[in-house]
């Protein structure tokens, strides 16, 4: 890629990175928002690595899953953070339990660790309710991104095409966390 569209792209990135920091701050004033601001940044980085290179780094899995903990701890001390252990603990161990069925029944790995542990973060920042919506919502935008790919003309999906499912994961999760925090503060006024 020429240096101009390198610039262009990463300016992009910058900006929707400072969008989604003032959105997040905006949702949530004071340190959910902070936290909610370190979220966005996080899922935006996920997203484009998944993207660009079918992994998602440990450390971003990681930090993510650790704000989470200090934003339940903050808004609801010791309970909050062992509540989104709890989850998180859940819902990675799902999709580990579809990861390893798939390989059983296919004999070839379908869902990444990195996937897997993406979900543990769902579960630290998500609550029981919205944590199926965001999994619905990333697997429905992908299906739909690719089934419009294919309609396009690209190439149809094949049994082995790799999906980066994180580039669909990582923003669901943040898009998530906004629509429970600002339903969150319609009802209940002051959180």
């Amino acid at each position: 890629m020429p240096l101009p569209g390198r610039v262009a792209q990463y300016c992009g990135l910058g900006i929707t990175a400072l969008a989604a920091a003032a959105a997040s701050i905006a949702a949530a004033p004071g340190p959910a928002g902070i936290f909610g601001a370190g979220l966005g940044i996080l899922m935006l980085a996920i997203a484009v690595i998944d993207a660009r290179r079918f992994i998602i780094p440990n450390s971003l899995n990681a930090a993510a899953f650790v704000i989470g903990l200090l934003d339940a701890a903050t808004r609801a001390g010791w309970d909050g953070a062992l509540s989104s252990v709890l989850r998180g603990g859940a819902l990675a161990l799902s999709l580990l339990i579809i990861r390893a069925g798939y390989q059983w029944l296919r004999g070839r790995q379908g869902i990444g660790l990195g996937d897997v542990k993406l979900a543990g973060v769902a579960g630290a920042w998500l609550d029981w309710t919205m944590m199926p919506i965001a999994i619905d919502t990333a697997a429905l935008a992908a299906l739909a991104i690719y089934t419009l790919h294919w309609m396009r003309g690209g190439q149809a999906l094949q049994r082995a095409t790799r999906v980066p499912f994180g580039l669909f994961l990582a923003p669901a999760i943040w898009l998530c966390w906004m629509l429970g925090t600002s339903f969150a503060s319609r009802i209940l006024p002051g959180s």
